[in-house]
C-alpha cells in the first residue's frame, strides 16, 4: 500500500465523532473492553467479581482482570473491595454513562463498527 492510500484510509477511518474516536482510541481500545462495556451497558446495575464477569462475558479471567483495571483507571468502571474481593460495576458518573450510551448506540451502525474495529486493531500494533 502506498503512503497516499494509507493517508486516505486514515482520513476515512478518522471520520467519526471526535469524542467517540477518542473513546475508542483511549478507553475501549481492545475487543475485551468493548465486550465488557457492552455487558455493563446491558446490565447497568451489575456489581460482581472478575471471575463472574469473565464467565458472563465468555472470556478468560486472566484476560479480563487487566482490562477491567484499565476500565477502572479510565473512569468507565468502578471497583470496591468487599471482604478482600474486588467488585466491579459501571461508573455512576452521569457524564461517563452518557458516553458509554453514545458509544453503544453508535455501534448499531455498521460503518461505525468497522471504524472502531480498525482503530482497535491499529492500536494493537
Amino acid at each position: 500500500m502506498t503512503a497516499n492510500n494509507d493517508d486516505f484510509t486514515t482520513r476515512l477511518m478518522d471520520d467519526m465523532d471526535p469524542i467517540l474516536l477518542d473513546f475508542v482510541k483511549k478507553k475501549v481500545n481492545s475487543f475485551i473492553k468493548w465486550d465488557l462495556v457492552r455487558f455493563f451497558y446491558e446490565n447497568p446495575h451489575t456489581a460482581d467479581t472478575v471471575e463472574n464477569i469473565a464467565k458472563y462475558a465468555g472470556r478468560n479471567t486472566d484476560a479480563v482482570r487487566p482490562e477491567l483495571e484499565d476500565l477502572v483507571e479510565s473512569g468507565i468502571m468502578q471497583k470496591k473491595i468487599l471482604d478482600n474481593t474486588a467488585i466491579y460495576s459501571l461508573s455512576t458518573d452521569e457524564t461517563m454513562r452518557a458516553l458509554v450510551d453514545k458509544f453503544i448506540l453508535a455501534c448499531e451502525d455498521r460503518h461505525f463498527r468497522v471504524k472502531a474495529v480498525y482503530h482497535i486493531i491499529r492500536g494493537m500494533r
